[in-house]
């Protein structure tokens, strides 16, 4: 565990969600590695906080799938695995597809224009170094779909697999080598919106979240 492991201060927040966010950045940075114990007492004695706010991020990380107990072991950081990935992504491929074919016919002309700027805020973040605000986008473009559905059930869902889906969207966005055909993706979807092809749109989806598959189990691979 690393030792300059600080809390991300936040007055505005409960200290719980302050110590859950601190461990979580640290775990999507790599900072926190799969596989390392997440010691309730030690982690206390680094973050300057008592056991009760660690035992209640640690609990939030599971939900998430970031952390997972083990009996007779304790908590540790998830590992990345192939098949993981594939059941989260399996569900979000079927329902992104949902979305995108409800969408087509319920989108409005301002909702239009409001994913072509977030496709451009998108394209503009992947120019700097940020990976946390070019996630944001790449989250913000689909959300703006998903907004657009108007089917409240739909985006809940989509919003309850949203962190489980992070975790891989950080490491697919980690290679600045997917920029060029992530921006290329986003563009023919939002075409297909504007046409109003529903069969583009459902396809240009698919193909999207599957080439995320493709690039990510090829990450957890190399790091197995």
């Amino acid at each position: 565990m690393r030792d300059d492991l600080q809390l991300e201060v936040n007055a505005y927040l409960p200290l719980r969600d302050v110590v859950y966010n601190t461990l979580r950045e640290a775990i999507l940075k790599g900072e926190l590695k799969p596989g390392e114990r997440l010691m309730e007492l030690q982690l206390a004695s680094k973050l300057g906080v008592s056991r009760t706010p660690i035992r209640e991020a640690i609990r939030m990380l599971e939900l998430e799938g970031l952390a997972v107990t083990i009996p007779r072991k304790g908590a540790e950081v998830a590992k990345m695995t192939v098949k993981d990935m594939e059941d989260v992504l399996e569900v979000r491929e079927a329902l992104d597809e949902l979305a995108a074919k409800i969408a087509c016919n319920k989108i409005t002309e301002e909702q239009l224009q409001t994913l072509s700027k977030v496709k451009d805020a998108f394209e503009e973040s992947t120019k700097t170094t940020d990976i946390k605000q070019i996630a944001m986008y790449d989250e913000k473009f689909h959300d703006v779909i998903y907004e657009s559905t108007g089917n409240v059930r739909l985006v809940n869902l989509l919003n309850n697999l949203r962190e489980q889906i992070y975790r891989y969207r950080v490491e697919y966005l980690k290679n600045v080598e997917v920029y060029p055909r992530l921006i290329e993706e986003h563009e023919t979807i939002l075409k297909a919106l504007q046409d109003r092809n529903q069969e583009l749109v459902v396809e240009a989806m698919r193909d999207h979240v599957e080439n995320q598959a493709t690039a990510v189990t090829q990450i957890i691979r190399t790091q197995q």
